[in-house]
């Protein structure tokens, strides 16, 4: 009932041409914003999926590392124990030191990697690569595959380069010798085999070599390593075998997910989230000022309306149920229209690529956009929340109009 009478009212004609402009202006307001909501959150959405699938080619679904310290120690018996757990697909066995790589007059600090046969299948750096091979050698022989910032700040080119560069690492437990601080220093030759390219806070840190090596120049003993990264079976909760791997490992061990592993990341990626949610709300409700404008011409409009209403019986309850309708009615139309029009946007620039990334200097040439249903969600319920408090001063003004008898 009350619908219906909004419905008459919206559809009525005006004494004042104005009120129809302000309502129609209320509306066209609140369906840009509601589609420039959709659009802006689809297309973080899009960001924020293409950069957690680029970390998720170099972080690992666990990672199990030293509460304390910089290596943690590994049995056989222990990792046999890892392997049954349930939900664990592989595991790779990590050395990492950071160290200087030199190439002639050229010296570059690098984040050194020793991984595994293994480590193919618990990470997807290997089908990263943009030249060479993923080849890691052995402990006589290493090989490098170097980051892509890396390799540009080595000046290579790591599948042309056929002179060995060279790695320096701080011996482990020894201190630094000023006087010749050389012998404090291990160092040796290694070639390079390929170049990675995932993101380039990862490509201008790490290069990776084999685990028989990096163990080598760093001085660990047959059992220990600076981490264990694990790969999941798909379906299996992550943070459900972090528990299990926890409670087996005991607390001298710190089992970290893939949120945990980049918290930063995830937090600042999360709040920039929120920020854009909370400034297109402001918008959002200036723009329903408009509404307000409208509903108060509308009530003064229908004074008549709402003496005969009250004449009949109608208490001032159902006045104000009558007008609140209206300014979700107004809303209703608006936020739909927004979404639909969203929707075949993000469709349209999904298969169509409307709107391109300057530069081309990214990894895609287009705004990546992905649809979200809990953010249609979010949008119609905020359109509403804010709708109904710019409804509610206009419609408890029509409640409260006297009753005027007239002979």
């Amino acid at each position: 009932m009350n619908f219906l009478f909004a419905w008459r009212y919206f559809k009525a004609k005006k004494s004042t041409n104005a009120i129809n402009v302000i309502a129609w202006v209320s509306i066209i307001a609140i369906m840009g914003i509601t589609f420039a909501f959709i659009v802006v959150l689809s297309v973080f959405n899009g960001f924020e999926g293409l950069v957690k699938s680029l970390y998720s080619s170099f972080y690992p679904d666990l990672r199990i590392a030293a509460k304390s310290g910089k290596t943690i120690v590994l049995t056989p018996q222990q990792l046999q124990k890892l392997t049954a757990i349930k939900g664990v697909k592989a595991y790779s066995l990590i050395a990492e030191e950071k160290t200087l790589l030199i190439n002639g007059d050229i010296q570059v600090p690098v984040t050194l990697k020793g991984v595994d046969t293994s480590y193919e299948s618990v990470v997807g750096v290997a089908q990263k690569l943009i030249r060479g091979n993923f080849q890691t050698g052995n402990t006589e022989e290493p090989a490098l595959v170097l980051g892509n910032g890396v390799e540009n700040a080595v000046g290579i080119e790591s599948d042309k380069y056929i002179y060995p560069l060279t790695v320096y690492a701080f011996k482990r437990g020894q201190n630094i010798e000023m006087a010749d601080y050389s012998q404090s220093l291990a160092a040796a030759n290694i070639n390079t085999s390929g170049t990675f390219l995932i993101q380039q806070d990862i490509d201008n840190k790490y290069a990776i070599t084999n685990l028989g090596f990096m163990k080598m120049m760093m001085g660990l003993g047959s059992n220990e390593y600076s981490s264990c990264e694990l790969a999941l079976h798909t379906g299996f909760d992550a943070e459900d075998v972090q528990r299990e791997i926890q409670q087996q490992l005991g607390a001298n061990y710190q089992v970290e997910t893939k949120y945990e592993q980049n918290q930063s990341l995830y937090s600042v990626m999360n709040l920039e989230k929120w920020a854009i949610y909370g400034i297109l709300t402001l918008m959002l409700i200036v723009a329903a000022f408009t509404m307000i404008g409208s509903l108060t011409m509308l009530v003064l409009e229908k004074q008549k309306d709402i003496q005969v209403l009250k004449s009949m019986g109608a208490n001032n309850k159902m006045v104000q149920k009558i007008f609140l309708s209206e300014g979700l009615l107004l809303a209703g139309i608006g936020s739909v229209t927004g979404a639909l029009l969203a929707i075949l946007f993000c469709w349209a620039q999904v298969k169509y690529k409307l709107i391109a990334i300057q530069g081309g200097t990214f990894l895609i040439d287009y705004y990546p956009v992905q649809l979200v249903a809990k953010d249609f969600l979010l949008v119609l319920l905020t359109v509403s929340i804010v709708a109904f408090l710019a409804s509610w001063f206009p419609s408890r003004r029509a409640a409260l109009q006297p009753i005027e008898l007239r002979s």
